[in-house]
């Protein structure tokens, strides 16, 4: 007898649509049926109206522990995911303090995700001086690892010499190496040009950080992965040229793959305007036509990943930038809206189909890490890992509705189509019709496959 059976829903995954439901048993997918059978089960949850989707597995976000849990923590960033469906996280190496890039960092992080509601898994750090940790990074279980073309707070950049060196040690391990790809040289240029003429206004944030120094930096970042064979993630792309140049390595024959966030398809430069410093991020928001553009490249079937970048700060780290948009914090807190996002401005006003939302946001994310036999789909033997939506629901996001620590996004005041109305995590409801349900700790840790030598 099954433990749970979901039924009536319009179950989807990355190949197909159909009515139908799936049932569960000790946390796993024990069926997936297409109509209305009878199936034996301890409880049954009629999902009349509903999608019931894959839960999401989120590939970028910063919870900021330890060291700096006032920004966000992952007891509050774990019940913020389940809120928006996520069932599955993958957490970043910075903005913690200290970052995770050697291993007594990286047993910091770990205790400190033990509270987690869902399920997640670790980043580790590539950077200027822990080339010698990079072993031990892999042997304490993180799934991928992570470069800076650009200084960030706390993690220092990597340079060409660098990022070739991480590259080929990675690509032995059997790993791979995501970059933050934005030209450190032409960045410096044009923001301390863009000051010197005593430019503070919203518009120089873009300016200072435009497309070619987003295309310099890929290439590059393409160009030593190419000569090391490793396998590539370039993360956050902005602009349709970028996800050009991911798809023509893409064929000639590389391992590299191209993920943007859903705060590039539904706000763009003028939002930053509008908005202020909320909407600050980097690489930048675009121009309108460039958002379109970039839509069109996600309607291709061109993007891999569409990750949330959650990345949040404390509002008054917001509000320096009100006057000078280059004192505020860049980033956007954003984890708990990707759905409802992309359901309004994907599928609703563009036509995406929900089969290819869900290869984005839940299937091959799984599979970059090489959990997509276990997450982000629905097969008999995964992880019991669900989302029921309502496909029809709409709403205005409001600050209270938020989860985060610190309850400011871009988001608050947008009008959603399509709201979460139940979230399971290997089989136990964690979040329901507005309210967090299941307990601190459920969620587990992912780990990488074994190590394997250069």
């Amino acid at each position: 007898m099954a433990d749970l059976y979901f039924r009536n829903a319009r179950v989807v995954t990355e190949e197909r649509e159909f009515l139908g439901g799936v049932t569960v048993a000790g946390g796993r997918i024990a069926g997936v049926m297409e109509g209305d059978p009878s199936v034996a089960a301890r409880d049954s949850i009629d999902a009349t109206g509903l999608l019931l989707l894959p839960g999401l597995v989120d590939a970028h976000v910063h919870f900021s522990e330890p060291g700096r849990g006032h920004w966000e923590g992952f007891e509050t960033g774990s019940r913020a995911a389940a809120a928006g469906g996520v069932t599955t996280f993958v957490e970043m190496p910075l903005n913690a303090h200290p970052p995770t890039t050697d291993a007594a960092a990286l047993a910091l992080k770990q205790a400190a995700a033990a509270v987690s509601h869902v399920d997640y898994a670790l980043w580790g750090g590539l950077v200027d001086d822990n080339l010698n940790d990079l072993a031990d990074l892999q042997h304490g279980g993180v799934v991928g690892y992570k470069a800076f073309m650009v200084t960030a707070t706390d993690f220092a950049r990597s340079d060409r010499r660098i990022l070739r060196a991480g590259m080929e040690q990675i690509a032995g391990f059997g790993s791979f190496l995501a970059v933050h790809a934005e030209d450190e040289a032409m960045t410096l240029r044009l923001a301390a040009e863009l000051r010197a003429e005593g430019r503070r206004d919203r518009l120089a944030w873009g300016e200072s950080r435009p497309i070619a120094a987003e295309l310099a930096a890929i290439d590059e970042a393409i160009a030593l992965a190419d000569a090391t064979g490793a396998r590539l993630h370039i993360v956050h792309v902005s602009s349709a040229a970028g996800i050009d140049r991911i798809s023509a390595a893409k064929r000639r024959g590389m391992k590299v793959t191209a993920e943007t966030c859903p705060h590039y398809l539904c706000f763009d430069e003028t939002d930053l305007v509008r908005l202020g410093p909320v909407a600050k991020c980097a690489p930048p928001l675009r121009p309108p036509a460039e958002r379109e553009r970039l839509w069109d490249r996600v309607l291709a079937g061109a993007v891999d990943v569409i990750a949330s970048d959650h990345s949040p700060c404390l509002w008054p780290e917001k509000t320096a930038g009100d006057d000078d948009i280059f004192a505020a914090w860049g980033g956007i807190s954003g984890l708990q809206s990707t759905l409802p996002a992309l359901l309004t401005e994907g599928v609703e006003r563009r036509g995406l189909r929900l089969t290819e939302l869900v290869r984005m946001t839940a299937a091959a994310p799984a599979r970059l890490f090489g959990f997509g036999d276990r997450k982000g789909r629905l097969a008999v033997g995964a992880d019991a890992d669900l989302v029921l939506v309502d496909p029809k629901a709409a709403f205005v996001l409001a600050a209270n509705d938020l989860f985060y620590r610190n309850r400011h996004s871009a988001y608050v005041g947008a009008q959603f189509t399509g709201s979460v109305n139940r979230t399971i995590s290997r089989g136990l409801t964690v979040y329901h019709d507005g309210r967090i349900v299941g307990p601190a700790g459920h969620g587990r840790r992912l780990e990488a496959a074994p190590t394997r030598e250069a």
